[in-house]
């Protein structure tokens, strides 16, 4: 297992010059500092004094670890930013930063004082990503919103589940995630204008609207034909066959939805003649007989074990696959080829596996340079006195008023 771990030499990353101040809590936010942070970028995480990020009590299992993988390759500092004493010394930290991340609801910052239009008065080159549920404008933008509503919203979770059953979530925030994504280009993007330019400006990411962006034709379709998308479970109407079958050992994925493919498909199966069949042979008709087509493979399926059907669906370049759970991606050899899961030497549980960076570049790859802090404000002697030239006695006597 790939092995990346504090003082150990790695490429420094493609950020590497650049200074990240993340304010937002939970997952947006964080997310976006996530990327940023393994691309290079030297990230500092400002939490509430003593009791931090509630992302360090989240994640499954007997011990919360999810905070590891979204609060490495970050320093953390603690302010208070509800008193006016916080407020000012964060004020300053911004003076020292390319990219400000924040996900608090609309208006919370210019209610602390730390609006856009006082910040890029103050630094024009400032670049402020602002991650919230229903964007900075708007009727709906001082409403509450969590990444499970902009799911709602942007059309997700409509169409996710059973026919017959209430819509259904995917087992991970992907409203936030997405939305942390987003930010993280327009941050990118917006580095770019500065470089030519020399401004900063202001990244507005909805969670409802990233949600929207990859929704397909889901919009088009209604605007053009009336059509509505509804729930179909395990496959997306039309687009067959591409589904979950049965083993005789387990489950089995594969995508043959297209012409060339499924005349694959058949053959491998040893039915050469329904490559030609007029239920099957064009996409139109493959996905008239969706269901049919289903159960054929699946009785086909059901008489082999996983190891076979791979096998075949190798032999007859079909795109196919195992059902992982993370015990299968942690043995699996191309994960470790590829390095897609690391070690990392942890401050509170040793050593543990979690995903790589992503993407990969080929000059300036990315890599988690330090684990994540395992304490509220444990940089704040070295970040408030690097920046700030803040001593010692003057910290003990601010977090002794809870300032930090």
């Amino acid at each position: 297992m790939p092995s990346q771990n504090p003082g150990t030499a790695h490429n420094p990353g493609a950020l590497r010059d650049i200074r990240v101040l993340e304010l937002g809590q939970l997952l947006a936010g964080p997310f976006c500092g996530q990327l940023l942070g393994d691309m290079g970028a030297d990230v500092i995480k400002v939490e509430p004094p003593v009791t931090g990020d509630p992302m360090r009590d989240w994640g499954q299992g007997a011990e919360k670890v999810q905070w590891e993988v979204i609060a490495r390759n970050k320093r953390s500092v603690s302010a208070n930013l509800r008193v006016a004493e916080g407020q000012a010394l964060v004020k300053k930290l911004i003076a020292h930063a390319d990219v400000l991340i924040e996900n608090f609801k609309p208006g919370t910052m210019e209610k602390w004082g730390l609006g856009p239009d006082v910040l890029l008065a103050e630094k024009p080159d400032l670049i402020i990503a602002r991650m919230s549920g229903y964007g900075q404008t708007g009727p709906y933008s001082n409403r509450a919103g969590f990444g499970g509503i902009g799911e709602a919203m942007g059309g997700w979770r409509y169409i996710v589940g059973e026919p017959d059953r209430a819509p259904s979530r995917m087992g991970v925030s992907i409203g936030d995630t997405l939305t942390a994504t987003y930010g993280c280009m327009g941050v990118l993007a917006a580095l770019h204008e500065r470089a030519q330019t020399g401004r900063g400006q202001v990244i507005d990411a909805a969670l409802y609207e990233s949600v929207l962006q990859v929704m397909e034709g889901l919009v088009p379709e209604y605007d053009r034909t009336g059509f509505i998308r509804e729930r179909s479970g395990s496959v997306l109407k039309g687009i067959a066959p591409s589904n979950v079958y049965s083993c005789k050992d387990g489950e089995f994925m594969i995508g043959a939805n297209k012409d060339s493919l499924w005349k694959r498909l058949a053959s491998a199966m040893g039915r050469e003649e329904l490559g030609d069949d007029p239920r099957y042979a064009t996409h139109i008709a493959r996905g008239e007989n969706q269901d049919e087509l289903d159960v054929l493979i699946n009785n086909w399926t059901k008489t082999l074990t996983i190891d076979e059907v791979d096998a075949l669906m190798i032999e007859h370049s079909i795109p196919a696959g195992r059902v992982y759970r993370a015990p299968d991606m942690l043995e699996d050899p191309h994960f470790q080829a590829r390095e897609a899961i690391i070690e990392v030497e942890t401050e509170r549980f040793g050593p543990l596996k979690m995903q790589s960076s992503f993407p990969k570049l080929s000059l300036t790859p990315g890599s988690v340079r330090r684990p994540a802090p395992s304490k509220v404000g444990q940089h704040n002697a070295e970040i408030y006195g690097e920046l700030l030239g803040l001593g010692e006695a003057e910290l003990a006597e601010m977090e002794g008023r809870g300032v930090i």
